[in-house]
């Protein structure tokens, strides 16, 4: 199954009529798209009361994929409010026991940022997360080229399908170290992972500009493009039973329009959505 969304679900002001507050997006989101992103997780271990009331909010269906918590990944500043690097674990997997209670975790994300470069001991790091998260499948995206060059692409597959990760595969601006290929393969038979991050190579260089994040995810695919992505979701879907696709570029409200474009070119009409309210007019 294609399941096709967007990273988090307050920001897509097309999905959301008169002025729908904020404590019900995420009800009328699983009116539009299957799953979503839920990227709050980065920035800090959600409680679990928060996870309760979202899956509560969603059909039995509906699947999260949940971002892990910044310290996890190395983006975190300075030391982690945690004793231990295991009790950060172990916190982050009890917010998850809602999501695995009613069947709703598809993955949690691993992004690791652009310092993490293929060197033995991130790679030791790697099999070490694995082994915290146990059986939780897991995605993993890199933001380091050497992961992905000529010398290490084939070894980096392996090493995935070996520790049991699933590929999150980006669709980002080619701009030096700091951005990795679109590598279209399947790492586990199960699941894998698309997220579109733009094209805007300009944006994704300005890191030290004020408003970065905002500048580096704004861009609109075209047909084109969308449609030489339908064809590669085409061909992962031969490899894999469930396909995710996750639209990022939304600093300019286009991730929601360009999500549902890519329903159209795959010809998807969800069942089992949540009921959407009727516009009067």
């Amino acid at each position: 199954m294609n399941y096709i969304g967007v990273t988090g679900w307050g920001d897509h002001d097309s999905l959301y009529p008169n002025q729908t507050p904020t404590r019900d997006k995420l009800k009328v989101y699983a009116g539009h798209f299957p799953t979503v992103e839920v990227d709050a997780a980065f920035y800090a271990i959600q409680p679990i009361r928060n996870a309760e009331k979202w899956v509560n909010e969603t059909p039995a269906s509906f699947q999260f994929i949940v971002k892990a918590y910044q310290g996890m990944t190395g983006h975190q500043r300075g030391e982690i409010p945690f004793e231990t690097k295991q009790a950060m674990f172990k916190a982050f997997k009890e917010s998850l026991e809602p999501y695995i209670q009613y069947n709703k975790l598809a993955m949690v994300l691993f992004q690791f940022p652009p310092w993490f470069t293929c060197k033995r001991e991130n790679v030791e790091y790697l099999r070490w997360c694995k082994r915290e998260m146990d059986k939780i499948p897991c995605a993993l995206e890199f933001r380091h080229q050497s992961w992905f060059t000529p010398q290490y692409r084939q070894q980096t597959l392996d090493f995935m399908k070996t520790e049991n990760w699933i590929h999150s595969i980006c669709d980002e601006p080619q701009s030096g170290e700091g951005s990795i290929p679109t590598v279209i393969e399947v790492t586990d038979p199960q699941k894998v992972l698309v997220r579109f991050h733009g094209r805007n190579v300009n944006g994704w260089q300005k890191r030290n500009a004020e408003n970065w994040r905002e500048v580096r995810y704004l861009y609109r695919y075209n047909q084109q493009e969308l449609q030489e992505w339908a064809h590669h979701v085409k061909k992962l879907a031969k490899g894999c039973e469930n396909v995710y696709l996750l639209f990022n570029n939304n600093s300019g409200g286009d991730a929601a329009d360009n999500a549902k474009e890519m329903m159209k070119l795959l010809q998807i009409e969800y069942e089992g959505l949540a009921p959407r309210q009727l516009d009067l007019f």
